[in-house]
């Protein structure tokens, strides 16, 4: 007689172990800084909502609502970015020498800021005006001293570690420079926060220190950038929204100006007061007229590439906070011009900037219950 042996058949729990085994769930291995910048773009959503020129019904409600949402978003990348550095430090240690992300490290000082200047504008209503200043001068502090190292580290590796060939210059490498401008912008929130003399004086200074050192940077580096442009054709299509990047400087700069000649008067003497608020419109006029002008050329870039199929990527959150910080330059404006141009100006750049924080924020909440977003880079 033979007798037929059958193999035993798997059971329910033996076949899920088996089958997650061979599927790789989505890690924080690949979590790179640049994710920093969608709290960026969400907090301006909130700053520029509460910069514009006029008064709409609710909006103040939703900005303070956005803000909390920032705030959040903040404490959460932060965690998830300290994970990354305690169990992938190779990884980490890798995103620093590759000349295409070290330059994301300039969002972690911008997330720190946009979230303080969203804090001292609209969060003082939320959370008192005594510990909205306290965490705001909290967040300047850290976020202003993540800017300066950053805005000297990442172009040092750039020279001495990275290897950069000829064509790959893009929009990104604004990023380590920008931060001091943002810096500037939350400086005059606080400068009327601190007792009259040198302390504010100081501050006041320090702030238009840093507006030199992120201007200066980017009149360097924007002339490379065009260049590559020129010389190189468009860029990929996955890098095609990073020419909004240039958007940042430009409307940041405006805004800085423009903060920083309101509080002038009550921390400096008369006649530099008086420069500073003729600078704030003499600056601001031109600059502002250039980034429309860099609005539309990045715009036709930008359909071009989305009718050749640019795929999403966490690089949409460029048309974010560069879009944002035009809409607080427009408004600044239009406070020290009284143009009622200047200020339907803020409005349409604003319904801009909502639309595509709309776009971004879904795609990358799809992209992160898919798992695509934090999968390895293809």
């Amino acid at each position: 007689m033979v007798t037929a042996v059958h193999p035993r058949s798997r059971t329910v729990a033996e076949a899920t172990t088996s089958s997650l085994t061979t599927v790789r769930l989505p890690t924080l291995r690949h979590f790179g800084p640049n994710w920093y910048a969608s709290v960026m773009g969400t907090a301006i959503v909130a700053n520029a909502g509460a910069a514009l020129p006029y008064d709409v019904p609710g909006l103040r409600t939703v900005c303070e609502a956005i803000w909390a949402l920032s705030a959040v978003m903040l404490i959460v990348v932060l965690l998830a970015r300290g994970a990354h550095w305690l169990h992938h430090p190779d990884q980490a240690r890798a995103h620093l020498l590759d000349p295409a992300i070290a330059p994301f490290y300039g969002c972690l000082s911008m997330a720190l800021l946009a979230v303080g200047i969203g804090t001292v504008s609209v969060g003082r209503d939320v959370i008192g005006e005594p510990a909205a200043v306290a965490a705001a001068f909290a967040l300047f502090g850290v976020g202003t001293l993540i800017g300066l190292v950053v805005a000297v580290a990442v172009p040092y590796l750039m020279v001495v570690r990275h290897r950069v060939t000829p064509g790959t210059a893009s929009p990104v490498w604004l990023l380590p420079v920008v931060s001091p401008m943002v810096a500037a912008s939350l400086g005059a929130l606080l400068v009327p926060r601190l007792p009259a003399g040198q302390g504010r004086e100081a501050l006041l200074l320090g702030s238009y220190a840093m507006f030199g050192i992120s201007l200066i940077s980017t009149l360097v580096i924007l002339p490379v950038v065009f260049s590559r442009l020129v010389h190189h054709g468009r860029l990929p299509l996955a890098l095609t929204p990073t020419l909004f990047l240039v958007l940042g400087p430009l409307g940041q700069s405006t805004t800085a100006v423009g903060k920083l000649a309101d509080v002038a008067p009550g921390a400096i003497q008369a006649p530099y007061a008086a420069g500073f608020v003729a600078f704030a419109v003499i600056y601001g006029v031109p600059v502002m007229g250039f980034a429309l002008m860099w609005l539309v050329l990045a715009g036709a870039m930008v359909v071009r590439a989305a009718r050749d199929g640019m795929p999403f990527s966490m690089s949409w959150w460029a048309f974010t906070f560069p879009v944002g910080t035009c809409v607080t330059g427009a408004a600044s404006l239009a406070h020290h011009t009284g143009l009622p141009a200047l200020r339907w100006l803020a409005v349409g750049l604003y319904l801009l900037l909502v639309t595509g924080w709309a776009v971004a924020g879904v795609r990358t909440v799809r992209g992160l219950l898919g798992g695509a977003l934090l999968a390895a880079p293809r």
